[in-house]
């Protein structure tokens, strides 16, 4: 059974102050849920689980320090629109759900944060489109048309804006969409577990190892040895949900890599010229991602691989340092003695339609898997409609839930993903290089 690790290399995660600590599960209790996983999908269901029976007990468990994982690695994009693949493909009236359902999510990470004051460099700065040249403009093109079918508001830069914003003369075109959010994930992740309803016990560093269902509903057991029981089991553990026996051979796992700078001097701002709390997604699929933070740190994201074993391999990351160098610099050669800080992989979850996975597994377990990268608004909204439906809650976000989901198609055996999915990736890395 393959376990989540952790590095040490996450920035987001080794940045953080004053990291509280939830005591491993050692003993034996009962509970009405177990949610299995303290990301995204996890952290939403625990807490609306909390909210919707507030006389029942809950326990929220991670293998890992909540932040450590997937939802602690990514980009710091809450993303209000489809994305990606679900953008170009879906139909207006399911790509109006998404929103719907991308927007609620938001306007909930909101209240939590206003009410319990998480310090996790929320901001409203939106989100850019950009592109380098003439493919990446064919794909902005494409994009553009899309929001205008939509009815989206949007803005297309000038190039004085772009560099004015971005501190650089590299991107050829890019459009602003007001709706996304930026945050600092793990920050964000820790305060949401330190703020949990007292109807919600949270274990970390607990791996769960075995699921045993029995009568009145399953024990589980953990790598240490301590079990417990409950009726209901939310699986929110996206790559690793296989090695609990449930989606076998459906997710597609996937490691993107980033590294972030040291926080930039007074100096180097005046020479960079830009702004600060902005965040740009390549308008080509395999392109690079960009953030600048809030505290004047600059993150290049690109560069990916099959993740077979799901957890990042120390030997890749000074490789992917490099690769992330030559995008750094082409971007900003005004910065070239602005060093790398961290450099780390986060995995997410794919499906070889494009599917995602959204309900009952089977009876008494629930999953929310394959978030396509677009993890944070979509897997908190997931993480919420998962509770409403253990709840016997059954309203207009929860219907929409299941009908913009789907079926992960099966995969082939691994032995063949090995060979088949990296050239797929070098293909697609070679097609889109003019736009790393």
């Amino acid at each position: 059974m393959i376990l989540p690790e952790y590095d040490n290399q996450c920035g987001w995660y080794e940045l953080l102050n004053n990291v509280s600590s939830f005591p491993p599960l050692e003993d034996q209790a009962t509970f009405h849920t177990v949610v299995i996983g303290g990301g995204f999908v996890g952290n939403a269901a625990a807490r609306r689980l909390a909210e919707n029976l507030p006389d029942e007990p809950f326990l929220l468990i991670d293998a890992l320090k909540i932040g450590q994982g997937a939802s602690g690695r990514n980009s710091g994009f809450v993303i209000d629109q489809p994305h990606k693949r679900e953008l170009e493909l879906s139909s207006d009236a399911h790509k109006a759900k998404i929103v719907r359902l991308n927007r609620t999510a938001i306007e909930y990470f909101e209240t939590q944060i206003d009410k319990y004051g998480i310090e996790c460099q929320w901001s409203k700065a939106g989100k850019y489109q950009a592109a380098v040249g003439e493919r990446g403009e064919k794909h902005l093109a494409n994009y553009e048309h899309l929001l205008k079918q939509g009815n989206e508001v949007y803005h297309r830069l000038s190039a004085e804006e772009m560099r004015n914003v971005f501190g650089t003369d590299y991107y050829s075109a890019a459009i602003y969409t007001p709706g996304g959010m930026l945050m600092q994930p793990a920050a964000l992740m820790r305060g949401l577990a330190d703020n949990m309803p007292s109807n919600v016990r949270v274990v970390e560093e607990t791996p769960i190892s075995e699921i045993e269902r029995t009568g009145t509903g399953f024990v589980l057991t953990a790598n240490n040895g301590a079990k417990v029981r409950c009726r209901h089991i939310i699986l929110a553990t996206n790559i690793f949900t296989p090695e609990l026996g449930f989606m076998r051979n459906r997710i597609l796992p996937v490691m993107t890599f980033a590294s972030m700078t040291r926080p930039l001097s007074e100096a180097e701002m005046s020479v960079y010229g830009g702004q600060t709390d902005w965040g740009l997604t390549p308008a080509d699929h395999a392109g690079t991602t960009v953030r600048m933070t809030q505290d004047r740190r600059l993150i290049i994201r690109n560069s990916y691989r099959y993740a077979h074993d799901y957890n990042t391999p120390a030997h890749l990351l000074p490789k992917m340092k490099l690769r992330h160098r030559e995008g750094f610099l082409a971007r900003y050669p005004h910065l070239k003695d602005v060093e790398f800080e961290y450099t780390w992989g986060g995995a997410s979850g794919l499906s070889g339609n494009f599917e995602t996975f959204f309900g009952k597994v089977e009876e008494g377990v629930y999953a929310s898997c394959c978030d396509q990268s677009v993890g944070a608004a979509r897997g908190t909204i997931s993480g919420m409609m998962l509770a409403d439906m253990v709840a016997g809650r059954h309203g207009q976000l929860l219907q929409d839930m299941v009908e913009v989901s789907g079926n992960p198609s099966w995969l082939p055996p691994k032995i063949f993903l090995r060979v088949g999915v990296p050239l797929r990736m070098q293909m697609a890395r070679f097609a889109s290089r003019s736009e790393l």
